[in-house]
Parts: C-alpha cells; sequence; structure tokens
C-alpha cells in the first residue's frame, strides 16, 4: 500500500496501447493490443523528514519498480478522496509499479519527491 500523503501535484493518464505498421506508400495498419485502457499517475510530493523517510523506505521495499502495490486514485474511491490503509476496499484501488527511478530535491524543511506509477494489467 502506497503512503498516504497530499500531491502537490497529480496527473492521471490513459493509454490505448496498440501496434502500428507505416508502408512507404504512407499507409498505416494499426491493431489494438488490449481492449481497455493503460493507466499511469505522476505524482509530486512536498514531504517532512519523517514522511519522505517513510515514502523512500517503501520505494526501497519495493526494489523501485520490480514489485507491485496497490494504490487508491482519490478521485475513484467511494466515496471521494477516502482512503483504506488495509487494502480489503476494491473500489478506486489499483495494482501498480513505480516507473523510473528515485527523484528528489530538498528544501528548508520539506523535501519534493516526483514518482510516476504504472497499472499492471
Amino acid at each position: 500500500m502506497l503512503p498516504q500523503s497530499l500531491s502537490r501535484a497529480f496527473v492521471h493518464e490513459r493509454a490505448y496501447p496498440f501496434i502500428e505498421n507505416e508502408y512507404k506508400n504512407g499507409e498505416s495498419q494499426r491493431s489494438v493490443l488490449a481492449s481497455n485502457s493503460r493507466k499511469r499517475w505522476r505524482l509530486t510530493k512536498r514531504l517532512t523528514p519523517a514522511a519522505l523517510q517513510m515514502l523512500r523506505d517503501f520505494f526501497d521495499a519495493r526494489n523501485g519498480a520490480t514489485e507491485p502495490f496497490y494504490f487508491y486514485d482519490p478521485y475513484d474511491t467511494s466515496p471521494r478522496f477516502s482512503y483504506d490503509p488495509t487494502g480489503v476496499v476494491t473500489v478506486g484501488r489499483y495494482t501498480v509499479r513505480f516507473n523510473g527511478d528515485w527523484q528528489q530535491s530538498c528544501g528548508l524543511g520539506r523535501s519534493d519527491v516526483q514518482i510516476e506509477l504504472v497499472e499492471l494489467a
């Protein structure tokens, strides 16, 4: 379960994966790889040192992008912006993994962290 904290920036994207073949005469042929979209989230968080350490420990425990975990999209939960720390509630819950390396910048008393999550099929 991704530790709960507020986000300074929250971006949710959906992409429909497909294969495209382009031919020399300008024509193209496309076929869909999945019947539903693949979701991706980019979050920027401004965290206290204690919250930063908790998120970093969570990231390290998952070996970065190698192990999946649950993430609640606050816009999909019922009621909206609710959070279940046990991971039992399935409404708004997605199985995701980190996408990319750890990125942080430090300031006075707080650190900014950018993380990207990608849904697993």
